[in-house]
Parts: structure tokens; sequence; C-alpha cells
């Protein structure tokens, strides 16, 4: 039987805290029996998504397989990610939240890798009797596990506020179940990670959490929560709430989800019903959900006859 693939991904400095603890979890996946590839972000020329959602319209017009026409490094992620069973990412902190290069490589992982797109843009061209290798990668709808790590300085927690749920960006298009994650703060009171044990246990522990999940014989084993903390919400796991303008409900941003507040004992408790959780963003209802609305209610060219007249006085507006 083919070895497992395990996949790790580090937006930091060469052979600094990210990279290191990645590594780590990397070493026991190894040990368990896991084939590893390591890709540190920066080595690589990517670019920014410039928009031009040609992935998406190639892919609902059934002219497309979801490829994106820049030509960069971006191959080499995209191709790591259709082999793998299984990916540990993981960035340091910049101002709250992850690097920007952390957010190119999602925006450009973004539509043209949902699985939903992709799906049907794959059934119904093989219905059509289309040749497979014009369709979307088949690799896209392997059921990966993922891990997500952060990293930052700050010795208070709340300076690393946006990472995780930001984090989600990455496994959320693709629909790669997370089933540990890690927030390493503080990490300026030690020269490196390497003289701070108690955090190179629990990148060990991660790896062991991928291996176990990725081993597993059963559903219920791939996609079990095995993070220390529960989080507030049920489905990512996060802390993160925002309330509604009426005051009466929460939403967890990651998910999309809302759910119920109230108050026992001087806590604040939050529940989410079974219904809500399915159409989280991260399970397959809550993409399809997404997607249906993109191809239903997303308006094409040619709706403003006059619309290039109406341009004319922002051409070149206050530009130097």
């Amino acid at each position: 039987m083919d070895k497992k693939k395990v996949l790790g991904i580090s937006f930091g400095r060469k052979m600094m805290n990210t990279d290191v603890m990645i590594k780590t979890a990397l070493m026991e996946c190894e040990k368990a029996g896991c084939e590893v590839q390591f890709i540190r972000a920066d080595d690589l020329d990517i670019k920014p998504c410039t928009g031009c959602i040609s992935c998406v319209v190639g892919m609902t017009s059934g002219r497309g397989k979801g490829g994106c026409p820049i030509r960069d490094d971006f191959y080499i992620i995209d191709e790591a990610l259709m082999e793998c069973d299984a990916v540990i990412v993981g960035s340091p902190t910049y101002v709250l939240g992850p690097t920007g290069r952390f957010k190119s490589v999602c925006d450009r992982i973004g539509p043209s890798h949902d699985i939903t797109f992709r799906k049907a843009a794959y059934e119904e061209g093989i219905a059509a009797g289309k040749d497979p290798e014009l369709l979307p990668d088949p690799r896209s709808f392997k059921k990966r596990v993922g891990a997500l790590l952060s990293v930052g300085g700050a010795m208070t927690k709340n300076w690393l506020a946006f990472m995780l749920p930001t984090m989600y960006e990455f496994t959320m298009s693709m629909g790669i179940d997370v089933v540990d994650m890690h927030e390493y703060h503080g990490a300026m009171a030690h020269e490196h990670v390497l003289g701070n044990e108690e955090q190179m246990d629990r990148m060990r522990k991660m790896g062991q959490n991928i291996a176990a999940a990725v081993l597993g014989d059963s559903e219920e084993e791939r996609t079990k929560w095995r993070g220390e903390q529960d989080g507030v919400c049920p489905v990512c796991h996060c802390d993160m709430l925002t309330v509604s303008p009426d005051r009466e409900s929460a939403e967890c941003p990651v998910c999309g989800i809302r759910g119920e507040f109230r108050v026992e004992n001087g806590k604040l408790m939050v529940s989410f019903s079974e219904e809500e959780q399915r159409r989280s963003r991260l399970h397959w209802d809550g993409k399809l959900e997404h997607s249906t609305e993109i191809k239903t209610r997303a308006v094409g060219p040619g709706q403003i006859p006059d619309l290039k007249a109406r341009k004319a006085p922002y051409i070149g507006y206050a530009e130097k």
C-alpha cells in the first residue's frame, strides 16, 4: 500500500521558529510511516491573484479546469497539495494576522480549488464525454486532513487574534478537515523555539495527531478533533465571535454559522444547532450554498450599456 503523504508549508523565515516547528511535526509523521515533504513559501515566486476570475468562469462555462493564467511558482504548491493526504501550515504573525504571502497563496487557491466548483465541472465534463485531461484534476476530491500553526512574539495572546481564524482560508476551499491547531505566543521570550521544550513537545504531538488522523481506519478517526482546546465553535474550534446587529445572536466568522448565546453562572455560552453546523463553509453544504449563489446570482458583462462612458471621469483620476 502506498504511504500517506504529509506536506508541511512554512511562511516563516529560513530555519526560524515556524520552519523548525513544522519540521518537528513532519519528523513525527515520518516516524509513523508517512512520506513527508517541506516547502518554504518565501523561497517561491508567487504573485498576487489579479481577480480575473478566469479560473471560476472556465469551470462554470465548461471551457476550463480551474487553472490560473499567472505564470510563476504557484504550480509547485498546487502539485504538492494535489499529491498530499495531509498538510501542516504555519505562519508567523505580522500585525495580528498571517503574512502577506500567506494571503496571496490563499487567494490563488481560493475559488480555483473550491471542491464544489471542481466536482461539478468534472462530473458534467465526464457526462458530456470530454477528455479527462481537459477537466479539473480528480485528485482535488481526495479527502485530506490538516493542522494550523501560528507563531507570534507578543507576550499577550490577543496580539495573535486574527491568526488561526484567518489561516482557515488555506484549507477552506479544498475542504481539508482541520484536526489540530496550535498558537505559540510569547516567542520573544526565547532566543529560538529550540530552547522551548514545551513548544517542541506540542509540535511532536501535532505530528502524531496528523499521523493518527491520516492513518485512521474510519471516517470518524480521520476527522476527529485532536486539538488541545475545543474553542467556542464546535466546527472550527476557534474562539472568535461576531454579534448580530440586533444583539440577539452570535456568529462564527470562520464558519459563517449562527449561534444562540446565554449566560450561565457568569459565563457566556454559545450553542450552534446541528443544522447550522452542517452549513458551515468548512463543510460541503456550506460551500455548495456559496458556489450555487455565485452561479445563479452573479451578473455578467453587458448589463450597463453605457458603462464605458460612466467610467471615463475616473480613468487616471488623481493618479501620479
